[in-house]
């Protein structure tokens, strides 16, 4: 996990301020933006627990295939709708570039986002 240096969703703030206190549980993402941020990060350094933890109950699979020889290169942000203090969802709309073994991917996706109970949870996505 990186500790020094800007955050891996490119948010231009180093990890420690940044998706750090969310990845080690010290802090919660306060509005869908910064929730799809950390999933981010959680996917470029394969930890499947914070990604399942924050997967909404009703969405939640039993297990995240993460590929460790998967490069993630870039997230984007695009837009977002919602999820401000008193908002219960929330839309992000991203692209996320990654490589396995040479071949590229690309991930363009409008994310769902539904806070319970003061938190928010990663609900589905659709793919653009």
């Amino acid at each position: 996990m990186v500790v020094l240096g800007c955050c891996h969703c490119q948010s231009d703030i180093a990890f420690v301020g940044c998706c750090g206190p969310f990845l080690d549980g010290t802090a919660i993402p306060d509005t869908p933006e910064k929730l799809m941020r950390s999933r981010y990060s959680a996917f470029v350094v394969c930890d499947e627990a914070y990604l399942l933890a924050t997967w909404h109950p009703k969405t939640r699979p039993s297990r995240v295939r993460l590929n460790e020889a998967q490069r993630w290169l870039g997230l984007q942000i695009r837009e977002t709708t919602g999820g401000g203090p008193r908002d219960v969802a929330g839309t992000v709309e991203f692209v996320a570039r990654s490589k396995t073994h040479g071949k590229g991917q690309r991930i363009h996706e409008i994310s769902q986002f539904e806070k319970i109970d003061g938190r928010w949870y990663y609900l589905k996505g659709k793919h653009l």
